[in-house]
Order: C-alpha cells, then structure tokens, then sequence
C-alpha cells in the first residue's frame, strides 16, 4: 500500500512505482474534474474580456501545464481568471488584442524579475480588504454587463451607462438568448443543494451541457461560440502596442500586479485547504510569469491562479502538481479533438455563467469579516472605484484611504476626564472628602492630538488631586512638553498630580523635564501584576491630602489597581467559575509573603486550593498534636473537590526553619507551640540520608532542613485516610517543591536521583 503523509500526500521521497500509482489513484481523477471546471469557465472569460473565445482555451492549456510544473504552489491551478476581465477589456480597446498579447509577454517577464528578487510575501502586506474589495467591484462590473447580453442586448461601455440601461433592458422583448440565459443561471444556483451524488458533476459544467443540449433539441436559433477551423494553425504574432510609453509601463505593472497578487492570495489560500507541503511564493511568481510569457506569445488571456478551479482540485483528492498539469493536458485534448461540441455552446450560457461567477465575487463571508475588523469603508470605496472610475484607479484610492486609515489609527489617542470618587481622600474617622480625578490618555499621543490634549486638560478643576494615567504606546516632543508645562503649573496653584504609567515609562520625570525617547533607555519594564509588586506600590503611593489622618494603604491602592486593569480581563473567567470550584491541586505552603503560588506555577483562578501556614507544616494524623484545620481541608480537597495532586512547597531563607533549629522568639507562645509539628522533620534530618538540591546538599542547617521538611510532610499527609486511599487507587499524587527564592527557580523532589532537581530537568510524569 502506498505509504501518505496525515493528509494522503506521497512523500516527497516515495520511490517511482508508488509515485506513479498515487498520481492514478488520486491525481488523474482529481485532473479530470478540475478539466471539467475549467472548459466552461475558460470560455466564459475570454467571452467577457472581449478576446477571441480561443484565448481563454489557450490559457487554460498554458497555465495549467507550465505553471503547474514551474509553480511554487503544489495543489494551484492556474488559467484565466476573472479578475482579469475588466483590465483586459479595457487594453482590447485601447491597443488591439494583439498589443494586448505583447503586454501579457512583458507582464509575465515582471513576474519573473519580481519572483527572482524574492519579494512576493510582499505582496501579502496589500490590505485584505482591498482585495476583496476588488474582486467584489470586478464581480458587479462582470453581472451589469453580462446581464445585458443574458437579456438579449449589449453590454455598454460603463458600468454607469449598463446601470442606467438595465431597467428597459429587463421590461424589453426577450428572444430565445434570455431563456438559456436564465436557465444557466437557474441550474448554478440550485446545484448546490442537490444530492452529493449528483453534484460530483461540476455545476458549470452541468448547466452549460444542460442548456446546450436543450437549445439543439429544439432547434433554437442563438450566436454560439466560434473556433478557428485548426486550432493548430492559430498564428498570432503579438504586436508592439501603439501609443505613449507611459500608458504602455502602465498597463503592463497593471497585469503583473493584479495577476500577481491574486495569484499569491489564491496560494495562500489553497494552503489553508489542505496540510499538504506549503507554497514558495517566490517560485510561484517566476512559474505564473513564464506562463504569463508563454501565454500572451501564442494568444492567450494573461494567467493567474484560480481559487476555484484549485479549490475543486483539493476537493477533488489531487496529492500533487500532477493534477493540475494533466487538467491543462486534457484540456489541449478536448480542443483538438472535440472543438465541435464547443461551438454547439450558446454565448448567452457563457453569459449567465458568467453572471453567476461574478456574483460569487461578492463574497458575503469576506463582507463580514471585514466589517469585523472594522474595514468596511476600504472595501466598499475600492470596490465602487473599481466599478465607477476602472480597477488601478479603484485599488490606488484603497491603498491610499488604508494609508490613511493606518496613519489614523497609529496616532489616534483617546482623552478623557474621569472622577476619581474620592476614595483616597476620605477620612475614616469621619472627615471631610477631597474630590479627586483622572486623566486617562490611552495610544499614541502625537503633536496631533496636542489640541484636544490641551483642553482636555483646561477642564480639570484647579486645586484637586489628579492621577495623570498614560497608557501610550509612544509620547512624542510636542506632547511630553505640554504634559511637563500642565503639570508644573497645575502644581504651581496648588494642585497635586499623580503620574501612574501603564507600560514604558515615556513621561516618568515629566516633572524634571527628562523626556525617555527610547523603550531601552529606562531598561527593562516589567508588568505591574507581575513584579516587582513592593517597588511599584512605592513608587506610585498615594499623595497625603491635606486634613487626613492616615495615607492610603498599598492594599487599597492594589485593590484600586485590580478593579481598573485586571477585574476586565478577569472577569469571563471568574464567572465561570461563580457556582463551583473543580482545582487540580491542593498547594500547601507557607506563609512567607515571598512565596506567590500562583505565579511559580503558572496557574489562575480555580486551579490551586492553597493551604499557607508557618513552615508549611501537615499536622499528624493521629492526633497527637492537636490541630484540625490543615487537616479539614486535606480532606475537602482530596475527598470532595478530587483534587488529582497534592503539593507541599517548602523555600529558602524560611524563618520557621531558622527558629526550630534555634529557638522560637520569647513572648510569642502560639508560634513556639506550632513549630511543634515540624520536631518530626528535626528528627528526620538528624537520623535520614543527606536530601540533595541540584545535585549537592546545602551547606546552611535551615536549607536542609528545609527539604527534610517537605518530605516528612509528604510523610504525614499520607497518613491521612482519605490521602492513602486516594493514592492506593492511583487517584493521587504527592509531589515535594522547594523554591530557592533569590534565584527564583523551582525544584521538585524526585526520588530515583534522591533529592531535588531543577524545575524543566526533572522526568515527566505519565
């Protein structure tokens, strides 16, 4: 059996046998349906561009076998495209369809020098929006023309004029033409609700063959597609455009562009679609620009990737290039042996093919998710300037409103005034209150925003104390002086301003005039909720306000701190957690105000039910010494929340340690009377083997007794009933920490090395 990749790919180094056998068990069908796809579609758009119906057959041969096997991307196919049709028709007009041929060659020839420069992913920094809004002003440009000929007229020179003539165009007389028409239409739309039986047949396919079948059957009279009489004896030579070399440069960076991009969103896209190898965007330019080349030099439409046609590749269980290039061979056979039954198919089916794919390009999903991100003017400004003015003018104005709208955006900032509710400034004992506000001002503020800044600020009341919140991403000159200048003279009548940074400390010594122009010119910024907790309560103490007793605790400042910033954030989770508690580790350790538990193990709310006592001490089982409440909730966490570990965290320099080796401190009985559950971890360290931490024991007698200590509780927490049964049915772990404060790092306990490793060394569990 051939050996697959996860997603059925042959291995690249699969031997020539199972390559050939994977291309006929998965590639030659897949080729076939793609095939189908394509002979219709092909014939559409080369319809709608204005080009001899053989051209789009002829790109279709082109890019499938070329690009299929010069491409970056494996699973692409490649063909004429209806993003195409708008500018091709406009260079029909404007230069002649041999010209236009010339321009496909030299486009294809940029491709090559763009691919060679390795700069395609740049072409991924073209705003989404602006592509979708393309294809969308491309799709309604496609529908108002197309529907004409669908209705028996003529498509006319502008998408305002087709608007303006499609009212009489619908209520007119209609021929035979408007009814293959609308039955084209008629059949795409429903396909894709029948039976998957049925729909392995592609829909462009069926109501093209359908609607032909039916105008030979009863003998309509309708203009139908028309090919040379040897398809071989084409002779085309492109001719050099007549004209200004500056509308000629233009036109080619037009189709090299456009085709280019395209061809790259398709990849991108098609790699999404399956886990298969990814494209080499570059490669893939240089393989669209020598079909692009080969194309236009024996009069073909210009080639770009096909989402559709490539979507139905992946669809159809293609493994590699092999399908795309065999769908592009089955096309050349079909043209030189069956161009009979091409010329059967009625323009008007094209038409309404045509119609359909067109609206396709309106992609609602595209629609919404651009809305989402808040786009929406950039797709709908590029999509009526590609149908109103034509597609480089509608793309140009996209680019350039994006600009604007990422210039906007980066130097937005937002400014408000915000009462504070006086909670610092009231007196416990009964007081009077002091009335206290904020200025917050959030992004980047900028020499723009220095206006609104200043009178943001003038409608502060004098005399109050103001907390100055910035949480800007940049302070510019301008800015930082107007800060500095409302701050001194805020000051200077009497006020007191407060400067709390959220993030790199741009306007720290406003005060001194010291702007930080650089992030590493202050070091370091580490988040509030992080580290180092004491220094930023420090730093951003309250003001002492005139008439109160006391100052504002770090406590109230803290909680202030939670409720503005991380309350939010917090919130959804906590929630979800407001009818019950499910914690996978009970987490017993001490009380020393170093030891966070939460931060050494990376956990959050409803993870830990933590246990902190002195010298993070498990009270015996048995009762000799008499102490209930450690022992409670073991029981609570092991026998009802099914806790599935259980941790005892020991650390350095702990002052339990260092007084049960020497003496607890007089005048503290109740201190002196707990150390009495750690004498059995005294005793252990007189009588058991060295316990090691990183391989060697420590030198200070409160280090190793420290770790001696952690085992015995894991000892005496197994003499818990509810622990050793737990345990006993393989329920339960016990796990020893020890955290070495000044080096924050974390060691676990693990037995066959006979002391403790460090944290990430250590094996895992199973």
């Amino acid at each position: 059996m051939t050996k697959t990749t996860n997603d059925g790919a042959v291995p690249r180094r699969a031997g020539p046998r199972r390559m050939a056998f994977a291309i006929l068990r998965y590639d030659v069908p897949a080729s076939l349906v793609v095939f189908l796809v394509a002979i219709p579609l092909s014939l559409g758009i080369a319809l709608a561009s204005g080009a001899p119906i053989v051209a789009g057959l002829i790109a279709a041969i082109v890019g499938g076998i070329l690009a299929g096997a010069l491409g970056g991307s494996p699973m692409q196919v490649s063909g004429p495209a209806a993003g195409l049709t708008v500018i091709i028709a406009g260079m029909i007009d404007q230069f002649g369809w041999a010209a236009t041929c010339a321009i496909t060659v030299a486009a294809g020839a940029l491709q090559i020098l763009l691919g060679l420069s390795r700069i395609a992913r740049a072409a991924l920094a073209i705003a989404p929006a602006i592509v979708h809004g393309m294809l969308a002003g491309i799709g309604v440009t496609i529908v108002l023309g197309q529907l004409h000929i669908v209705l028996g007229g003529s498509p006319q020179s502008s998408a305002i004029d087709n608007i303006l003539q499609l009212p009489g165009q619908i209520i007119g007389h209609h021929d035979a033409a408007a009814l293959i028409g609308l039955v084209t239409i008629g059949i795409l739309l429903v396909w894709g609700k029948l039976p998957a039986a049925v729909r392995k047949v592609p829909g462009p396919l069926a109501a093209i063959t359908t609607v032909t079948v039916l105008a030979a059957v009863t003998g309509m009279s309708l203009d139908r597609v028309s090919l040379p009489g040897d398809l071989l004896s084409v002779d085309l030579v492109p001719r050099l455009p007549e004209g200004g070399w500056l509308e000629i440069g233009l036109a080619v960076l037009t189709v090299a562009l456009v085709a280019s991009v395209e061809s790259l969103l398709c990849a991108v896209a098609v790699d999404k679609l399956h886990t298969g190898p990814r494209s080499n965007l570059n490669r893939e330019l240089v393989g669209q620009g020598v079909a692009n080349m080969a194309s236009g030099a024996v009069g073909g439409l210009p080639v770009t990737g096909v989402i559709v046609r490539s979507s139905a590749n992946v669809g159809a269980g293609a493994r590699s290039r092999a399908s795309a290039i065999l769908h592009g061979v089955w096309v050349l056979v079909f043209v030189l042996l069956l161009a009979g039954l091409i010329e059967n198919i009625p323009l008007a089916a094209l038409a309404g093919l045509l119609v359909h794919v067109g609206a396709k390009l309106v992609n609602w999903q595209h629609i919404r998710t651009v809305a989402e991100h808040g786009d929406l003017p950039l797709y709908l400004v590029t999509l009526f300037g590609v149908v109103f003015l034509d597609l480089l003018s509608g793309v140009l104005i996209g680019v350039a409103l994006s600009l604007f709208t990422m210039l906007r955006r980066t130097i937005w900032s937002g400014i408000h005034v915000e009462r504070d509710g006086g909670r610092w400034g009231r007196d416990p004992h009964g007081g009077s209150e002091e009335t206290q506000y904020r200025v917050v001002i959030e992004g980047a503020l900028t020499f723009l925003s220095v206006p609104r800044l200043s009178r943001v600020l003038g409608t502060v009341p004098q005399g109050s104390t103001v907390t100055l919140e910035l949480v800007v991403d940049y302070l510019d000159h301008a800015a930082f002086d107007s800060l500095a200048s409302w701050q001194q003279a805020y000051e200077r009548a009497g006020g007191t301003v407060v400067v709390d940074e959220v993030g790199h400390p741009w306007f720290e010594r406003g005060k001194a005039g010291s702007p930080t122009v650089r992030r590493e010119a202050a070091g370091k910024v580490i988040p509030r909720w992080l580290a180092p907790w004491s220094e930023w309560q420090a730093n951003h103490a309250a003001p002492h306000v005139p008439g109160q007793r006391i100052s504002p605790t770090a406590t109230f400042r803290g909680t202030s701190e939670f409720q503005r910033r991380t309350a939010p954030l917090m919130q959804p989770t906590l929630s979800r957690l407001a009818d019950g508690q499910q914690p996978h580790t009970l987490f017993i350790t001490c009380v020393d105000a170093r030891i966070v538990p939460n931060v050494i193990t990376t956990s959050g709310p409803g993870d830990l039910f933590t246990v902190r006592n002195v010298g993070n001490l498990v009270p015996s089982a048995d009762g000799a010494v008499e102490d209930s409440s450690v022992g409670a909730a073991v029981e609570y966490a092991v026998g009802v929340l099914k806790v599935r570990e259980v941790v005892v965290c020991g650390h350095s320099s702990c002052g339990a340690m260092n007084a049960l080796l020497d003496t607890a401190p007089e005048g503290m009985p109740h201190f002196g009377s707990w150390l009495r559950h750690a004498e059995a971890s005294r005793r252990r360290m007189r009588a058991a083997p060295a316990v090691t931490l990183a391989g060697r024991e420590p030198a200070a007698g409160a280090e190793r007794l420290a770790l001696h200590n952690v085992l015995q509780q894991l000892e005496q927490l197994r003499q818990h009933p509810v622990v050793a049964a737990a345990e006993a049915r393989g329920d339960l772990h016990l796990t020893g920490m020890y955290f070495d404060v000044g080096a924050a790092q974390v060691y676990l306990f693990e037995p066959e090395a006979g002391g403790f490793v460090a944290a990430g060394t250590h094996a895992e569990m199973p």
